[in-house]
Order: structure tokens, then sequence, then C-alpha cells
């Protein structure tokens, strides 16, 4: 996933901008002169992860190229409560415009990475990495893994295209994990990693003797988990996924899988609480401030 181009994430800004705006803001039309310059701080008003600096501030500057934005602190940095993030400077429309825009990606992106960041924590005495999955808010999927990625976790495939996940009803379609493999490896001209949804160790014992790039292993138990893991000892990545919790996870890790998937990463994080505050305002222009 490439962050340093913007025009994907531009698209995203402009129609949730477009969503917000319509036909213009009334209240600040008749409240605010047009001259008018303000300044602003986004501050944190829960501990967590800070994430999307890079999303507020191109919100900002689609808006208003001559808007100051100033992080405080980088993306992924842990924040206490009361902890001011960003400044702002410039034109008091564009700021009051692209407020709730800006403050609703970085209350999404920053919620994800916080939660991600437990995850990541909890299983850090083992060797399993955390990742996310494709359960996330439709046409945000970049920036909630790029949110994820803030807060230490990995990504798995971005989507339908970038990888092979054969899974429950595939092989019901197919008559076989055996018959799916072997269809994948004769339809797919890229030779794209395949990866397998295995349920039982049965299923794991097929799995492995067709030498896939990795193996899911679906809501087994503990013991499920311990046996798959002895039974392919280390000849091919081991993923643990289905109903995993902050309770659960370690647990999880300490069988010896390589990979655990959480969905709630990005289905289920609470938004981290932000506002903007702005001071004392001025209808001193750009110009005059600048010389």
């Amino acid at each position: 996933m490439d962050n340093s181009r913007t025009d994907w994430l531009d698209d995203i800004i402009r129609r949730a901008l477009d969503e917000d705006i319509g036909d213009g803001d009334i209240t600040t039309q008749c409240t605010i002169p047009s001259d008018m310059w303000l300044s602003a701080t986004i501050r944190a008003k829960a501990d967590g992860v800070v994430a999307g600096q890079a999303v507020a501030a191109r919100t900002f500057a689609l808006l208003d190229e001559r808007v100051r934005y100033t992080p405080l602190v980088p993306d992924g940095a842990s924040v206490a409560r009361g902890t001011d993030i960003a400044t702002l400077e410039g034109p008091g429309h564009a700021l009051l415009l692209g407020e709730r825009t800006a403050l609703n990606f970085m209350q999404r992106m920053s919620g994800i990475a916080t939660l991600t960041r437990r995850f990541v924590e909890a299983v850090a005495h083992t060797r399993a990495v955390i990742l996310d999955t494709r359960k996330t808010a439709p046409g945000l999927r970049r920036i909630d893994k790029w949110a994820v990625r803030l807060g230490g976790g990995q990504n798995h495939r971005m989507g339908l295209y970038d990888m092979v996940l054969i899974k429950e009803n595939h092989i019901a379609a197919a008559g076989s994990i055996t018959a799916a493999v072997q269809r994948v490896r004769a339809g797919d001209p890229r030779g794209r990693p395949i990866e397998v949804e295995a349920r039982t160790l049965d299923d794991v014992r097929e799995a492995l003797a067709l030498n896939v790039d990795r193996i899911l292993l679906d809501n087994m138990s503990l013991d499920e988990i311990r046996a798959a893991v002895e039974l392919v000892a280390g000849r091919i990545p081991l993923e643990a996924s289905g109903n995993v919790s902050l309770e659960t996870v370690a647990r999880i890790a300490e069988t010896g899988v390589a990979y655990i998937s959480v969905g709630a990463l990005t289905h289920s994080a609470p938004a981290f609480d932000l506002s903007m505050l702005v001071h004392m305002p001025t209808n001193i222009h750009q110009e005059e401030r600048v010389s």
C-alpha cells in the first residue's frame, strides 16, 4: 500500500467533504467574515494512539492551501488525555468547513490504531503477528488498513485480487480443498500466494500435503490450534482466526502460530475522542502576517 501518493486519498477526502458541505456551510457563511483568519488546536480527549495526521492535513489543504497544519505528535505516538496533537492557522471558513471531516477521519484511524496497539502489546512476548481483515468500512479500506499499521499491526490482503484465500464456501463449491487448490493453480497466471482455510485437523493435513503458502485455522479451540502447530512443525505458516479478543489473543499466540487475524481491529474499534478548539479570531490577512 503506497501512502506516498495522494490521488486515492484526495478522492476519499473530497467525497467526504462533498457529503458534509453540500452547496455550502450556511452557519459559517452567516457568522464568520470571509476574510477572518483563525487559529485552532486539536486535542485528545482520551488516552490512545494518534493516527491520521496526514489525512487531516490533506483535508484542510484541499479546502484552502493557505491553511497551516502543524502536527505536535507523530502518527503512531501514544498520548494521554488532554494532549494537544496539532495546531492550525488559516482562513476561518476553511478551518470550520474541514473540522468535522478531518476529525472524523482522525477519530476512526486513531481508534483503530489504539485497539491494534493493545492487541500487539498483548502478544509482544511471542512471535505472533497481528493482522487485520477485509472487515473494513466500505470505501475506507486503505484508510483503515493504514491505521492498523500505525498501531503496529500488519495488513492481510488488501482485497480479493492480491492473494488467494480459499474459504469454506469455495471448498464446498469445488468439492474439496485439493480440487480448489488445483483449480487456482491452473487458473491463476500470476501465481499469487495461496492460503487455505482449515476447520479441522484433517483439513490441515490435506492443505499441508498441497504445499500451500499459508493455512488459516478457522475457529479452532486452543487444543486444536496446538495440535495443528505440532502437526505442521513450521513447514507452512499458520494463521489463527475467529472470535479473537483481547482476553484470548495471548493464549492463542502462545500456541506458536505465526499470525493472528482480528476482524475487530477495523469493524469494532471505538472512535478516539478528539476536539478542535478555535482561539481568538483575527481579521489579519495571510499576506500581512507573512510580511
